[in-house]
């Protein structure tokens, strides 16, 4: 391959979720492994493909999650892009409280270093940012 980045995603994601769905006393083969990073690695090409088109024929460069959720449809995956829908549309709410919260953390902060003349050196839950994943919910 020389040169050549490898295009597929990392083999041991690949077995951790595969391994998830599993019970625990389950082995998963490299060959399996190898299978499904050739599959997921041709899903999301065939899909960014799609999306990608809408964009260009819209005369637009970037591809966002509302593209990706049409383009599961237009391929004939609607269960799938309603599910990502849903998903987006939790991980945009998650997304604002977060910013929300780091804001009005932030503005505390502030706050209290004009009362006191000193920065506040207090750490917060908020200010750790936090991505929940929960697709299928």
């Amino acid at each position: 391959m020389g040169d050549e980045q490898n295009p597929f995603l990392p083999i041991a994601n690949m077995g951790r979720i595969m391994k998830q769905i599993l019970p625990p006393s389950a082995k998963v083969s490299k060959e399996a492994k190898e299978t499904m990073q050739e599959c997921v690695t041709e899903f999301i090409s065939f899909v960014t493909s799609e999306a990608s088109d809408k964009c260009r024929k819209g005369s637009r460069k970037t591809i966002c999650g509302d593209d990706i959720c049409w383009a599961l449809g237009a391929v004939g995956l609607d269960n799938y892009a309603q599910a990502m829908v849903r998903y987006l549309h939790k991980y945009r709410v998650a997304a604002l409280n977060q910013q929300k919260a780091t804001t009005s953390s932030f503005e505390d902060k502030d706050e209290e270093s004009d009362r006191s003349g000193e920065p506040s050196h207090q750490e917060d839950e908020t200010t750790t940012p936090q991505v929940v994943m929960n697709i299928f919910i």
